[in-house]
């Protein structure tokens, strides 16, 4: 079985290693070599970008999508939806949803991840029934975190909710490098005995468990993982996209990739990189805090440079 791969460098491995600054002009020059990669998909926009373009970027976010589909024609763009909140920070009604899908669609997006931060399906439906309508891909989301409350049963009634309403695939979001890979594994097992769905694992490396995690979904059976080019990876970020290449290639989950087109793509970021300096975050390894924490790999970039601008970084 070929697995699946989604790059996250043009969106979640910036958010994640430097508050999200990474201008459309740095990604048009490197965007046909991504073309030509074969990725499964290409995270590029939502989450925070949309955000950033307007607050800090002076870009219009619809245009770096238009630009970047017609850069990238082939491969799928992908996008992270935060369900009833779009990309802003309060719930919007539900013609404003179906409206905002229909414009994205429009512009070029072709995979939507749907979540909700409470895992609510009620705040993840009017989206994903918006996103059916258009003909995208609907991709619901198991954001996953641990506590008393939240059991193997707690993902399998969410999954089971996600298909009654309607979805295309699934995605586990552990956006904060939580997942073990034991758990993941029984996550991954329980879900593809019980359910006929395609799946799809996210994991932040924040605590160094993500490499492990994703090897062990991919032996229960997950269909696509999200990695990150090697030089947009690691950290706050996810797990590095030629490592799990090499790490898969020659056995039946090969994922067909060409080693050599990635490290060119790797290069060019390593220099791109170094214009974003004064936003890069502090971690340099690993963070075992987070284990109790659980914050966000995509967070802690954007908080550090909002203590900074306060003068307020001791407090982190």
């Amino acid at each position: 079985m070929t697995i699946a791969i989604t790059d996250v460098v043009l969106r979640d491995a910036h958010q994640s290693l430097f508050a999200t600054r990474l201008r459309l002009d740095d990604m048009l020059p490197i965007a046909a070599q991504l073309d030509d990669v074969g990725y499964g998909s290409l995270e590029c926009w939502g989450g925070a970008t949309f955000d950033a373009c307007i607050r800090f970027l002076g870009e219009d976010p619809w245009l770096r999508l238009r630009e970047l589909k017609k850069a990238m024609p082939k491969t799928p763009l992908q996008m992270l939806l935060r369900g009833q909140n779009l990309l802003g920070y309060r719930h919007y009604a539900d013609d404003v949803v179906e409206r905002f899908v229909e414009r994205a669609v429009k512009n070029g997006m072709d995979v939507f991840r749907v979540f909700d931060a409470m895992n609510d399906p009620r705040n993840m439906k009017a989206a994903l029934q918006a996103v059916r309508s258009h003909g995208a891909h609907a991709q619901g989301t198991l954001s996953y975190t641990t506590s008393p409350a939240h059991t193997l049963q707690t993902w399998l009634d969410l999954t089971e909710q996600l298909l009654e309403t309607g979805v295309d695939s699934i995605a586990i979001k552990d956006m904060s490098g939580i997942l073990t890979p034991m758990a993941a594994f029984e996550l991954v097992s329980e879900i593809k005995k019980r359910f006929e769905v395609r799946l799809h694992l996210h994991c932040h490396a924040t605590t160094g468990m993500a490499e492990m995690a994703l090897l062990k979904a991919i032996e229960a059976g997950v269909d696509g993982v999200d990695t990150a080019i090697s030089s947009m990876s690691a950290t706050y970020g996810h797990p590095a996209t030629e490592a799990l290449v090499a790490t898969l290639a020659g056995t039946k989950y090969d994922t067909g990739l060409d080693i050599l087109k990635l490290e060119n793509i790797a290069a060019y970021f390593r220099e791109v990189r170094k214009k974003y300096h004064a936003f890069e975050g502090q971690l340099k390894g690993y963070d075992s805090r987070i284990l109790v924490a659980q914050v966000p790999g995509g967070m802690l970039t954007n908080l550090e440079s909002q203590l900074k601008q306060q003068n307020a970084a001791d407090k982190l």
